[in-house]
């Protein structure tokens, strides 16, 4: 008996959809949004797929509903500039370019249904909807899988089409806590990333840090099936030993999947989350090169400052924003600090400049204590089980009382107070400024005039 699904959707999406079956075509939902409807989740993207029109037919029909717009002419991708939604026709066969997204793409609009949904990756993602009708066409077995939440290729002669597959179904497995099937590993195992340009890697790892609760199961996943070897910097965490009284958990991989998917519980929705994410993926890098056993325990002396080199370099290989980049190298830079600060008695004057240098990079001390609460709960110590963190709320409260909860210090003595104290302007200024900020850091003070007595006793205004 076939499955019906009612799906509601937008208009004017109903109704071009009957255009399209009283032109005598056919109009099928296709790909995530069958797929997020099935699992209870809320859908995205919209994708139509026709049979039985031409490309030209199908442009004049839409072009009854508003302007009509070609995303990639490569693709056979129609779209109206006046709703969210992809129409195309089915692939009928493809050839995937190397490094830079070269395709080769024909369509054949009389293609049988199964035969395109075989160019889809995974079963679950070949589920097509019949828009007149609300007939769920499944092909492969898709139901059954996203039920035994098992993911499985759709076909396993295209599925190798482009190596990037396998870092989606490694997204697909964190994202939907789904299990690839024994074939699909081996499909998966065999890929060259390394084929794949940088920006399309980025992308995908992008999903796998911002939109699962566990990014752990992607790159464990990754890990298993060899595929690690095209990220040296992650894969040189595997075996990186830790000192048992604070990481009884394991080797530096272990703690840092355990630290991603503690600082994915603290994304907010904003543009910071994948700095948080990259913060927390990279937070350790330095450890596998600074790592000794001496005096019977295991020490990484200088990995926060080591590893941001390796860090930016990681990021920058993945053509990472310049902004993201400063970022994510400052996090890895102090995401020690409010461990340290608390043991340690910082005075005001270490957390004022320390939020200096945040800001500078772009970032904050929300922020960076946002990692080093992840670091620190992504670990089977007794506080991280019991989840106290009391360096962090002292870090907090630090950032209360100092005011640092929003943005760093504002120089209080500019240029101009220098000038009124009868001071040609010129390349000392800087010395002199720096000795201001210095002493605003330590006393806290906001008058101008105090601090400038203090730097410069016996220099009087003109």
């Amino acid at each position: 008996m076939a499955r019906q699904l009612k799906v509601a959707l937008d208009d004017p999406l109903p109704r071009i959809a009957q255009a399209i079956a009283d032109a005598g075509g056919r109009a099928f939902l296709v790909g995530g949004f069958v797929r997020d409807q099935l699992l209870g989740l809320a859908p995205t993207d919209v994708d139509i797929e026709t049979y039985g029109l031409t490309e030209p037919e199908l442009e004049r029909i839409l072009a009854r509903f508003g302007n009509v717009l070609h995303v990639g002419r490569a693709f056979g991708v129609l779209r109206l500039k006046e709703i969210d939604a992809d129409f195309s026709l089915p692939r009928a066969d493809s050839k995937v370019g190397s490094g830079h997204g070269g395709f080769e793409v024909a369509h054949d609009p009389n293609m049988r249904l199964e035969d395109a949904a075989k160019r889809r990756d995974l079963t679950i993602n070949s589920l097509a909807l019949d828009l007149s009708t609300g007939v769920l066409e499944d092909p492969f077995g898709g139901l059954a899988d996203l039920e035994s939440r098992t993911l499985r290729a759709s076909d396993p002669d295209h599925f190798s089409e482009d190596p990037l597959r396998a870092l989606r179904v490694a997204h697909f497995a964190a994202r939907f806590e789904m299990t690839p099937d024994e074939e699909l590993e081996k499909l998966c195992a065999a890929l060259d990333l390394s084929e794949l340009s940088a920006e399309r890697v980025s992308g995908e790892l992008e999903k796998i840090l911002l939109r699962t609760s566990k990014p752990s199961i992607a790159f464990w996943f990754l890990h298993n099936i060899g595929l690690l070897r095209f990220f040296p910097e992650i894969e040189a965490l595997v075996d990186t030993p830790q000192e048992p009284e604070w990481h009884p958990e394991g080797d530096v991989f272990i703690h840092t999947m355990m630290v991603i998917d503690e600082a994915a519980r603290l994304r907010r929705g904003d543009d910071l989350d994948l700095s948080l994410m990259y913060g927390a993926l990279c937070h350790d890098f330095g450890k596998p090169a600074t790592t000794e056993y001496f005096d019977g325990r295991f020490r990484s002396h200088r990995h926060d400052t080591d590893g941001v080199v390796i860090a930016e370099t990681f990021l920058e290989r993945l053509r990472a924003s310049s902004a993201l980049v400063r970022r994510v190298g400052v996090l890895v830079r102090h995401h020690l600090a409010p461990g340290l600060y608390f043991r340690n008695g910082a005075k005001p004057k270490a957390y004022r400049k320390l939020a200096r240098e945040l800001e500078e990079a772009g970032a904050s001390m929300e922020l960076l204590l946002r990692v080093a609460t992840a670091d620190h709960l992504g670990r089977t110590t007794e506080d991280a089980v019991a989840r106290r963190y009391p360096a962090g709320e002292h870090f907090r409260e630090q950032m209360r009382v100092l005011d640092l909860e929003e943005e760093a210090p504002k120089d209080v003595v500019q240029g101009r107070h220098l000038i009124a104290r009868g001071l040609e302007p010129g390349p000392h200024f800087g010395a002199i400024l720096a000795r201001c900020r210095d002493i605003q850091d330590e006393t806290g003070w906001d008058d101008p005039e105090q601090i400038l007595e203090r730097a410069m006793p016996g220099a009087h205004r003109r």
